[in-house]
């Protein structure tokens, strides 16, 4: 089965992309936008989780069958956040006072 060979040029260009975009997390986390402090930040981890996964784990070149094993990842991924927020927006905000 041949592989496909990555240039060492890509594999930098993504190292570069992935410094300047942590140092862009860097500087908006100084910079307060308020409720779009989690929002730029996430989507920020977004793009950078996405060059990882796309390059350094080789999936960017890899087959359908394990695109299908990626994406089944993130959609079980999905699932457990769904529920962990589920459960944290249905909790009751009285405090508890024992006697």
């Amino acid at each position: 089965m041949a592989e496909h060979v990555i240039p060492r040029k890509v594999y930098f260009s993504v190292f570069v992309a992935l410094l300047v975009l942590t140092g862009v997390t860097v500087w908006i986390a100084n910079i307060n936008l308020k409720a779009l402090n989690a929002i730029v930040a996430l989507t920020i981890a977004v793009v950078k989780g996405t060059l990882v996964v796309l390059y350094f784990m080789h999936v960017r070149y890899s087959s359908r069958l394990t695109w299908v094993f990626v994406a089944a990842g993130f959609f079980w991924l999905g699932i457990m956040v769904a529920l962990t927020l589920s459960d944290y927006i249905t909790r009751g905000w009285i405090p508890f006072f024992p006697q």
